[in-house]
């Protein structure tokens, strides 16, 4: 995948934050599952019952959600590429090993980069759709506010492990 792709407003939205951390422990809340449990899903929705992540083109990232009547909620996708403490992008429309993916949900390509600023990092979580009405479903359905929930308690995660 290229490192260059055209954002378009319409079909896709982006989050940005300053961490004052280093890169390293970034991309370490990011890609760690332990990490992931503490960050990943709102804590006033629910938690993450189960993370699993194989960082390699064709790997899995896999987060199930424990919602509050405590249903559980498997979040399955392709990792595309990785580019340690650069760059990470995965799709929720593959399955692992590149198998096509069957799904219910609105399917995302995610692509996470960072950058080194002075002692800390720039983080751009970037959520690429299919069309305008996936993204216009997905903000309706509280997933980009779920999302901006999480990328803060990202952030306030990876500051707590300095």
């Amino acid at each position: 995948m290229s490192k260059q792709f055209i954002f378009n407003p319409k079909l896709d939205f982006a989050i940005e934050r300053f961490i004052d951390a280093p890169t390293q422990l970034v991309w370490e809340a990011l890609t760690k599952p332990e990490h992931l449990k503490e960050w990943y899903m709102p804590k006033a929705w629910g938690r993450v019952s189960r993370a699993e992540v194989d960082l390699r083109p064709g790997g899995i990232i896999s987060i199930d959600i424990a919602v509050a009547d405590g249903t559980e909620v498997p979040n399955v996708g392709c990792v595309l590429e990785v580019i340690p403490m650069e760059r990470l992008v995965w799709t929720s429309m593959l399955f692992p090993g590149y198998r096509p993916a069957v799904f219910d949900d609105i399917p995302i390509t995610a692509i996470m980069t960072m950058e080194p600023v002075g002692t800390g990092t720039r983080y751009i979580f970037t959520a690429l759709h299919r069309d305008e009405g996936d993204l216009e479903k997905n903000k309706a359905s509280g997933f980009y506010q779920g999302t901006e929930i999480a990328v803060d308690q990202f952030v306030e995660h990876v500051i707590a492990m300095k």
